[in-house]
């Protein structure tokens, strides 16, 4: 396993899973949105439950897998188990906008990657694939060729996924800014806890998801009447 202690591989992570990465994250609230039109997440208690729930039983636990299979199969060079998970992290979504989150952010960073950080087999991918990734299984893309171990990679994955839906929450409920860094703080085992249930996986068939709420709330959002979000 490659480490991130060298210069640039931890250049290279920062700067990939940072709001400022051009991906359009922030126009994504994974059901958020809806839970706070509906009364679920009212408060800063209430949004670390969410997102508690969200990382150990829901989307951090089928991403989380999803990115270390992907980082597995793309560090061995292994293509044809890389594109079986990535066909499989296309179809694994409970909605549309669930769908769109993942690929529209996954494609831009997949495009984005290959220009500003070139490499050869994100290029063999995005041709194989035609640039269309699930997010997760882009991110673990890049690491993994460009030597990053994937602890610290899918840490810092889920870090980032976390620290988006709070930034969401701050604007729909609203919170503030302080309030959304006691729940980032509070939301730090969850974060620990799904990596490493993530990594601990031996086969994709055992990964599921428990939070039928959330696809209701994101299934909900396609006809919210007001919405900043896309998702």
């Amino acid at each position: 396993m490659a480490s991130v202690m060298g210069g640039d591989p931890l250049y290279r992570l920062l700067a990939w899973l940072s709001p400022a990465y051009p991906i359009g994250a922030f126009s994504y609230s994974h059901g958020v949105e809806t839970a706070v039109e509906e009364g679920l997440i009212k408060d800063r208690v209430s949004l670390v439950a969410w997102l508690d729930s969200v990382l150990r039983r829901g989307t951090g636990a089928v991403d989380g897998a999803l990115f270390a299979a992907s980082w597995r199969a793309a560090a061995a060079r292994d293509w044809p188990a890389f594109d079986a998970v990535a066909e499989r992290a296309a179809a694994w979504r409970g909605t549309s906008e669930m769908a769109l989150e993942s690929r529209q952010q996954g494609g831009s960073f997949l495009s984005i990657t290959r220009t500003a950080w070139p490499h050869p087999a994100l290029d063999q991918v995005h041709g194989r694939l035609d640039g269309e990734l699930a997010l997760p299984v882009a991110v673990a893309l890049a690491v993994a060729v460009h030597g990053i171990a994937l602890d610290q990679a899918l840490a810092g994955y889920l870090h980032a996924f976390t620290a988006n839906l709070i930034s969401a929450a701050l604007r729909a409920v609203p919170l503030g800014q302080t309030d959304g860094q006691i729940a980032l703080a509070a939301l730090e085992a969850s974060v620990n806890d799904a990596v490493r249930a993530a990594i601990a996986v031996e086969a994709l068939d055992e990964v599921g998801t428990a939070t039928p709420l959330l696809d209701w709330c994101s299934l909900r959002h396609e006809t919210q009447y007001t919405r900043l979000f896309r998702s």
